[in-house]
C-alpha cells in the first residue's frame, strides 16, 4: 500500500479551500484534491462520454476502465452537476416496478475473470469509495421484481461499489449503499476482504432520509481499511457516527501474516445504482443521481477526505 504524509505541499493545497475562501477555481485547479491523485484508481465525472458512444463514459483515473450506461445510454446523462465545476451527472432508476425484467437504468463495468484494468485493488490493505449522490425517488427501497407479491421490497438499494473477484455481479469488495439493519433501512459501508468470506458492515446510527434528503446533492465516502479490520462513513467532509453491525473478526485479520490485503483477484466490476451491472438480473435499484464518483486503492483518512470535499466545492 503507499502511503502519504500530509506535508507542505498539501497544506498549501489545503489554504486554497478554507471555508470563507471564493468559489472561483484557482489557475489549474481540477477536480481531485493534488496528492491524492496518485491513489486515484477510477473516477467517473460524466462530463466524458466516449467519442462517438455517449452510453459509455471515460475514466478520469489511473485505471482507464470504461463505465457503460446500462439500458438507458445517452438518457441517463442530465444536465445536474453536484457542483460548481460539473456539467452532467447520471440518473439511474427502476423502470417497471410490477414486472421482472433487465431494464432498470444503472452503470458499472463487469467481466466474470475480473476487470484487469482495476487490478489496483487486487492484495490491497484499503480500498475509498465516494461521490456525490442525490435521491430522486419518493419511496425505497423499490419493489422486488423478483418475487410474485407485489407488496415485497427489496432489502436494500445500491448506491457504488467495487465487485468482489468472484462476484456474480452483486457481491462486493467494498460499498456504500443503504440496507436494511435489524429491520431499518440505513447508510452503511460493506466490505469483504477474502473472495467469499464473511463481509462486513458499518451502518450508520442518523436516519438515512436524514442524511440523504430527496433532491439534496450530498457528498459520501466510505472507507475500508483491510489491514486492520475497521471502516468508516463520512457526509460531506465530516464523520458519521456509527456502528459495525456484527462482533468478532469476520474478515480474520487477527494474528498474522501482515499486513492484511484483499483477495489477489481482480475485483469482477464495478456496480453503481444497482447490482448485476452485465444486466442479467435486476436487484436494489436506486432512483438517484450520481457525479464524480471516485474509487481509491487506499483508506484515505479523515483529513483528506474533508481536503476532497471542500477542493470539490470549490471547483
Amino acid at each position: 500500500m503507499r502511503t502519504r504524509a500530509l506535508g507542505l505541499t498539501t497544506l498549501m493545497c489545503a489554504s486554497l479551500v478554507l471555508p470563507g475562501v471564493a468559489d472561483a477555481a484557482a489557475p489549474g485547479h481540477g477536480p481531485v484534491f493534488p496528492p491524492l491523485a496518485g491513489d486515484l484508481e477510477a473516477h467517473y465525472d460524466f462530463d466524458h462520454p466516449v467519442p462517438g458512444d455517449p452510453a459509455r463514459e471515460v475514466d478520469q483515473g489511473r485505471s482507464g476502465t470504461t463505465l457503460d450506461l446500462v439500458n438507458g445510454g445517452a438518457d441517463m446523462r442530465v444536465p445536474d452537476g453536484a457542483h460548481p465545476g460539473s456539467r452532467h451527472s447520471i440518473q439511474t432508476r427502476q423502470i417497471d416496478p410490477a414486472a421482472e425484467g433487465n431494464d432498470d437504468w444503472k452503470a458499472g463495468v463487469f467481466s466474470p475473470d475480473g476487470v484487469p484494468t482495476l487490478n489496483a485493488f487486487s492484495e490491497t490493505t484499503g480500498t475509498t469509495v465516494m461521490g456525490w449522490f442525490k435521491v430522486t425517488g419518493e419511496r425505497h427501497p423499490a419493489p422486488d421484481t423478483t418475487t410474485p407479491d407485489p407488496g415485497d421490497r427489496f432489502n436494500a438499494v445500491g448506491l457504488a461499489g467495487v465487485l468482489s473477484g468472484d462476484s456474480e455481479g452483486h457481491g462486493v469488495r467494498a460499498l456504500l449503499e443503504l440496507i436494511e439493519v435489524d429491520g431499518e433501512l440505513r447508510l452503511v459501508a460493506l466490505g469483504r476482504r477474502v473472495d467469499g468470506e464473511s463481509s462486513r458492515t458499518f451502518a450508520a446510527h442518523e436516519d438515512w432520509q436524514r442524511l440523504l434528503p430527496r433532491g439534496e446533492w450530498v457528498f459520501l465516502t466510505a472507507t475500508f481499511d483491510f489491514d486492520d479490520g475497521t471502516m468508516a462513513l463520512y457526509r460531506n467532509g465530516e464523520r458519521v457516527p456509527g456502528f459495525y453491525t456484527d462482533s468478532g473478526d469476520p474478515w480474520d485479520v487477527e494474528g498474522p501474516p501482515e499486513p492484511d490485503r484483499t483477495s489477489a483477484t481482480n475485483p469482477a466490476g464495478i456496480k453503481i445504482g444497482g447490482s448485476f451491472p452485465q444486466n442479467n438480473r435486476e436487484r436494489n435499484p436506486c432512483d438517484c443521481r450520481f457525479d464524480s464518483l471516485m474509487f481509491f486503492d487506499r483508506s484515505l483518512t479523515a483529513g483528506e477526505v474533508a481536503h476532497q470535499y471542500h477542493w470539490a466545492r470549490r471547483w
